[in-house]
């Protein structure tokens, strides 16, 4: 069966990668063993996706993002560019008992540029975390956080736009979704 995505030649995927149809891996990015990547999805320069790292339908891991093992990303996902993931409590250069933290980040969510996601934490479906945000616990779904460490500054729609509550449910002014 024939390959129907595409990796730029200076890009590396390992061989026990599973990659998705139409997904395009770009430039220098490196995709280590064990990683399922879903169709449809754009994996920019330079990113690094580590070993056992799931990632969903449509998604976009901009330039420099770095995703380490143990995250797990839905479908539709939006990883700003230079955004990292940590995966580990207390870091150590020699430490032979360290134990993977895990991160989820639902279906829809969007994390802005050169953000930290502190690892052990789920990001809610739909969620937006601001650029330069340092996550460090849970983002509950269509939440708007930004800052460091990351609060909650409002909620969006689905569609990205700021959500405005008058009284009642929400409603987006975009696509009038409640």
């Amino acid at each position: 069966m024939a390959e129907d995505y595409s990796v730029h030649p200076t890009a590396e995927v390992s061989a026990g990668a599973k990659i998705g149809s139409r997904t395009k891996i770009w430039h220098q990015a490196q995709v280590r063993e064990k990683v399922r990547i879903g169709s449809d999805c754009i994996i920019g320069k330079g990113a690094y996706i580590d070993a056992s790292v799931s990632i969903g339908d449509k998604c976009k891991v901009q330039n420099y993002a770095c995703v380490y093992q143990g995250v797990t990303i839905g479908n539709e996902v939006f990883i700003g560019p230079h955004a990292t993931f940590t995966n580990d409590f207390y870091p150590r250069a020699n430490n032979p008992g360290w134990k993977i933290a895990g991160t989820i980040v639902e279906d829809g969510a969007s994390i802005g540029a050169n953000a930290t996601i502190v690892c052990g934490i789920k990001i809610g479906r739909c969620a937006m975390v601001g650029a330069g945000s340092v996550v460090t616990k849970d983002v509950p779904p269509h939440a708007l956080v930004y800052g460091n460490p990351a609060t909650i500054h409002g909620h969006v729609c689905k569609c990205g736009t700021r959500l405005q509550q008058e009284t009642g449910p929400f409603v987006c002014g975009e696509c009038a979704k409640k």
